[in-house]
């Protein structure tokens, strides 16, 4: 029987730390056929630099799949703020010392594979307006000030090294203004 404290503590906290003692990582990608996972306890420690092409395999893994489906890593994250007014900015940082130092952290942070690379595009997509092309802001996505500042960097990296692209509006122009007609 499930009491009252266990249900309001399960639906209180997000999803991703419900006393979840462990996680899943992709093993044996080579082999398409005998796919496993590797079980992990996931600790508050992020001294530990994850290279970008492990980001990028951890991005199309059954493990990432798993944890948000085909929503955006933002899209679940729900913001602890006191009172009924939320903040202007959100927090500073997550991490401090190599060690995430609050309860709840930002939709990167508390992922230690999402790399914010110009290389890593699939997730880097997930921050850009389909409809605009602009920026999404820290108050829609809830990325700490840190990381939102390492988004836009390796955002306008990308759009320099043509890994993203952007649609240029198609403008038509009345060249009669600028030509002489001839009145024959």
């Amino acid at each position: 029987m499930f009491s009252f404290t266990f249900l309001r503590n399960s639906i209180s906290k997000p999803i991703w730390s419900r006393n979840i003692t462990i996680s899943s990582i992709l093993r044996n990608e080579n082999i398409k056929d005998n796919i496993t996972l590797e079980y992990r306890e996931v600790t508050k420690d992020r001294s530990q630099i994850i290279p970008v092409e492990t980001s990028i395999k951890y991005l199309k893994s059954p493990a990432y799949q798993q944890t948000y489906g085909s929503d955006p890593v933002w899209k679940l994250y729900r913001r602890n703020h006191k009172g009924r007014i939320p903040p202007k900015k959100t927090r500073k940082t997550c991490i401090r010392a190599g060690v995430i130092s609050t309860g709840n952290p930002c939709p990167i942070c508390r992922d230690e594979y999402l790399v914010l690379s110009e290389h890593n595009t699939e997730l880097l997509k997930q921050f850009v307006c389909p409809h605009t092309g602009e920026i999404l802001s820290f108050s829609k996505t809830g990325l700490c000030q840190v990381k939102h500042t390492q988004l836009l960097v390796a955002l306008k990296r990308a759009y320099n090294f043509g890994l993203l692209t952007f649609d240029v509006p198609f403008r038509a122009y009345d060249y009669t203004d600028y030509y002489k007609v001839a009145d024959n």
